[in-house]
């Protein structure tokens, strides 16, 4: 008796919650699409530069990155880590470099950045860039100058033996003085 009362099944009650299976999950999906479809728009306006007043190559090589700035002639440097021995009191020890990227206040910069051995990643983390410098492969990163004073980062990739010896100094000033330094 007990095995025929286990066998019966009533197969109406086991379509029963169709109804609301299906809208718990579509829901959901169209929530996502809601938050997603705004999201992708804006994300791909921000990745696009148009028309930057400067735009700066940014190589990275072995313990050093080198610049070019490539809307003026013959504006090109490598920025070594300064040595402790030419540090004086107002300098940042194993974070200042000899050569500074120097850019305008008030100017939309895109920086080019690529790799000539291995993988790095020119990063200043208080401006909100951080990009990797890839072998053959060049990447943009683009960023609006509101206030002027030093702005200081790191490769943070682990690229080789010396890879935390690769600082980054960007220099913010303002268009005047920036006229003044490229015709120097």
């Amino acid at each position: 008796m007990f095995i025929l009362s286990f066998n019966r099944i009533n197969y109406r009650f086991l379509l029963e919650g169709q109804t609301i299976e299906i809208i718990w999950t579509i829901l959901p999906a169209i929530t996502l699409i809601f938050i997603a479809l705004p999201s992708l728009k804006l994300l791909y306006l921000l990745d696009e530069s148009t028309n930057p007043i400067i735009t700066i190559k940014t190589t990275g090589h072995q313990w050093y990155w080198s610049y070019e700035y490539r809307d003026f002639k013959q504006i090109e440097f490598d920025s070594y880590i300064k040595p402790s021995n030419e540090i004086n009191l107002f300098r940042f020890r194993l974070l200042d470099v000899d050569n500074r990227v120097v850019v305008p206040l008030h100017s939309r910069i895109r920086i080019l950045v690529s790799s000539a051995d291995v993988i790095h990643s020119w990063t200043i983390p208080s401006l909100g860039v951080k990009i990797d410098a890839t072998p053959g492969r060049l990447n943009q990163i683009n960023f609006f100058i509101n206030r002027s004073g030093l702005l200081i980062g790191q490769c943070s990739e682990i690229c080789g033996a010396n890879h935390s010896f690769m600082p980054i100094v960007l220099e913010r000033i303002t268009p005047r003085y920036f006229i003044k330094w490229i015709l120097s």
